[in-house]
């Protein structure tokens, strides 16, 4: 439960810090459009399906404003719990292996059948070698 928990809150860390930083990357700046940046290429794509100009309320529009003023509090605490959500959801989600009493278990690391002996089925004879009697 706890690691759930403790997931739920990276997830949650990590959905609001990540969108600043992934807003820059692609070119969405507090000093407007970085120049030759995919940012660069959405707003002249909008801009020429628009006939010259980026509609105010579009997708352009609207992760520009991010860009540059972030998010507003609401807006990252919606965020923060879709993180969380997802950070529990994806942390809860590893099945344990299989229960073996600490006798059976080698020691940690170990692959299942490295401590087993490699055995080799023999060799059945070539139809060119004479078979005795």
């Amino acid at each position: 439960m706890m690691k759930r928990a403790a997931a739920a809150a990276v997830g949650g860390v990590v959905a609001v810090g990540a969108v600043p930083v992934v807003l820059g990357a692609m070119g969405f700046t507090g000093a407007g459009i970085a120049a030759s940046s995919l940012a660069a290429k959405m707003m002249s794509a909008a801009a020429v399906a628009n006939g010259g100009g980026v509609a105010a309320g579009s997708l352009v529009a609207t992760l520009q404003s991010v860009g540059a003023a972030g998010l507003s509090t609401s807006s990252n605490i919606l965020l923060a719990s879709i993180g969380s959500a997802f950070g529990a959801l994806l942390g809860g989600s590893k099945k344990e292996p299989s229960s073996s009493s600490p006798a059976e278990s080698g020691s940690e690391g170990e692959q299942p059948g490295e401590t087993e002996p490699q055995v080799q089925p023999p060799n059945p004879p070539l139809s060119s070698e004479k078979q005795e009697k």
